[in-house]
């Protein structure tokens, strides 16, 4: 366990939430690597550096996937501090205690004959604002796998399904007038805030699954208004939804645009993640972690935000959500539970050992 905290500490001091030092992070995983006895490759896209390393030279291929990116903190966040069995900084939770543990995987991992098993660890620097320079890139050229195993902090249990994200903007005209003489004019905020209504009664927003309630609809941003005594003549209001494994986005963009002459400018879409429980691969994970980590119960479920698995989705290949114990993450308190470190990390070496059977 001690290997594993060292380890964590070290990476906490990284303030990774620049682009510059989330690349100065990647390049000392690969001189820690290489100390270990392991090679790794280190790729460039758009400036945003990446880390591949590979134990095994087997046809099944285990993908670890780990960032080692964060959202922003406060200085003292990343010094590191250790206190009733939990290890407290930013990033201490997400991810980079999953890093850590991947890491100590790739070193235990590294003498074992794995038989037809490839375990492939990647690391990535811009998972945090979206992925579009490292996990998507990563995809795109090819390097995926059987089954990937993302190291987002779920407490042992598994983030199988993950929904979509559709984000955009809708612009309202409406007409200007004295803010005395509101009927002479067409008041383009109040038009937007009926349109919101609207929405939230579609047939898409009132779906539900075995997994999830419904969709998250969120009304992020309002634009509009200059002045007290003027009609507003224009308006922006902009959208987070994030839709259903079994939605489709398109659907849902034909279905508001019935309801609104607005026009609609898209921001942001991404793919849900369509895992089955009955997949193999997370029935074997299931199998692993109680045995190795002693459960009568794995919680299952499904994340309402978005991973790098959905990169990995685009391609048909397996991946879920599944990390260490913490809590707090983007938040000024944020933590890993130390002894779920040598736990998770045992459950992975388990599972790449036996991944092939």
């Amino acid at each position: 366990m001690q290997d594993t905290l060292d380890l964590l500490e070290h990476l906490i001091q990284f303030d990774s939430s620049s682009q510059y030092t989330a690349n100065e992070t990647i390049d000392y995983c690969a001189e820690w690597l290489q100390k270990e006895g392991l090679s790794s490759e280190i790729i460039i896209n758009n400036g945003y550096k990446m880390l591949v390393c590979n134990v095994g030279e087997g046809n099944k291929k285990l993908v670890l996937n780990g960032h080692v990116d964060v959202v922003s903190g406060k200085k003292n966040q990343f010094t590191p501090q250790i206190e009733d069995g939990k290890i407290y900084g930013r990033g201490s939770a997400d991810m980079k205690a999953g890093v850590a543990s991947f890491m100590l995987v790739m070193r235990d991992l590294k003498n074992v004959d794995l038989g037809d098993v490839c375990v492939q660890l990647q690391l990535v620097t811009d998972e945090e604002i979206g992925g579009y320079n490292c996990a998507s890139y990563l995809t795109d050229q090819g390097y995926l796998g059987d089954f990937v195993i993302c190291a987002e902090p779920t407490q042992i249990g598994i983030g199988f399904q993950a929904k979509g994200i559709l984000q955009f903007d809708i612009q309202f005209k409406g007409k200007s007038a004295h803010g005395s003489r509101p009927w002479e004019g067409e008041n383009a905020i109040a038009k937007a805030m009926e349109v919101y209504h609207k929405i939230l009664d579609l047939p898409f927003a009132k779906e539900s699954t075995d997994i999830f309630e419904a969709p998250s609809i969120n009304l992020a941003k309002i634009k509009g208004g200059e002045v007290y005594n003027k009609v507003p003549d224009e308006c922006l209001i902009s959208f987070d939804i994030r839709y259903l494994p079994n939605q489709d986005k398109e659907d849902i963009l034909a279905q508001i645009k019935e309801i609104t002459d607005g026009e609609i400018s898209l921001n942001l879409t991404g793919p849900s993640v369509k895992n089955e429980i009955s997949n193999p691969y997370i029935q074997k994970l299931i199998q692993h972690i109680k045995m190795v980590g002693n459960k009568e119960h794995v919680d299952v479920f499904g994340q309402h935000g978005f991973a790098d698995t959905r990169y990995f989705s685009r391609y048909d290949v397996p991946a879920i959500e599944f990390g260490p114990s913490g809590g707090e993450w983007h938040g000024d308190g944020e933590y890993a539970v130390i002894e779920s470190l040598e736990t998770y990390k045992d459950i992975i070496i388990s599972f790449s050992k036996n991944f092939a059977y």
